[in-house]
């Protein structure tokens, strides 16, 4: 008599089985803390728009009563009455950004490609360094950031600015931890066609690792945008467009409402450029944690 073979179908992943109740809680609890998180944009967004006995009505209100634009009506004007033009500001805030975010960015990538695909002499002491050099805060690099820029003449310049930008180890720390997941097979295979070096980084590499060094302009951007550079630039024409809207605010408390408005104007773009972007964030998360 013939014993019946047993099969041994593939296990079926399993659905997570929760009640039409579980999911209104779930849906309810995150609307909760998903509100709560939004309670500073939304206070800051109504507080550029509220008249000055609003603002300093006690206690606070978070929504605004009289809406009115005088705020960024007076900002205008007392950004007009400066010797230095409104536009001047933004050029520079622009430049110094743009020029930190690209060469960071450049320099982050190239650094990073030998650190993961290459085996050297000191490869491991390097990367300890890298390591490292993430406990230090800005607070504690500016003095000797300070000093270099003052001994290679450069204060007082954009590049004091833009140079210290270039030396962002969290990018070659991120950008050096993604290149590690790309399969050496694949670029194994493109050497065997009779691609060099720089063909695979540009061609293979950095296309790869687009969700990395978008997380990383994102980074940057909102660490230069918002940056002061007061101790490292002395002339008006070359200062940025946060340290002209911080003067402005530190003229009392009758623009308390002008420096609502500022406050709106300086998160409005960060905020931009994230909510555009964040796509690529959430993919840089979901895909860190990958071997090959």
């Amino acid at each position: 008599m013939e014993l019946p073979l047993k099969l041994k179908l593939p296990r079926r992943n399993r659905k997570i089985n929760r009640s039409l109740g579980g999911n209104i809680a779930m849906f309810g609890f995150l609307a909760v803390v998903g509100a709560f998180m939004a309670l500073p944009l939304v206070y800051a967004i109504n507080n550029a728009f509220k008249p000055l006995d609003e603002i300093f009505l006690f206690p606070p209100r978070l929504f605004v009563r009289n809406p009115t634009m005088d705020n960024f009506a007076d900002l205008f004007q007392l950004l007009g009455d400066s010797w230095v033009p409104f536009s001047r500001y933004i050029f520079n805030t622009v430049f110094i950004t743009g020029m930190g975010i690209i060469g960071h960015v450049l320099l982050a990538s190239a650094a990073a490609y030998p650190l993961a695909k290459h085996n050297f002499p000191g490869r491991g002491p390097m990367f300890q360094v890298v390591v490292l050099s993430l406990m230090f805060t800005p607070a504690v690099t500016a003095i000797p950031n300070y000093m270099i820029m003052s001994w290679l003449g450069l204060v007082n310049t954009y590049w004091a600015i833009i140079i210290p930008a270039f030396a962002y180890s969290l990018g070659l720390y991120l950008m050096k931890q993604f290149m590690e997941q790309i399969p050496d097979a694949l670029l194994e295979a493109a050497k065997i066609d009779g691609a060099s070096e720089y063909r695979i980084f540009w061609s293979i590499v950095m296309p790869n690792v687009k969700p990395a060094w978008m997380t990383l302009i994102i980074l940057l951007f909102q660490m230069l945008w918002g940056a002061d550079n007061s101790s490292f630039i002395y002339s008006e024409a070359l200062k940025t467009l946060n340290y002209a809207a911080n003067q402005i605010v530190l003229g009392g408390i009758a623009r308390a409402g002008v420096g609502a408005a500022v406050a709106l104007m300086l998160m409005s773009v960060p905020i931009t450029v994230f909510i555009f972007s964040q796509s690529q964030i959430i993919e840089t998360m979901a895909t860190s944690g990958m071997k090959e």
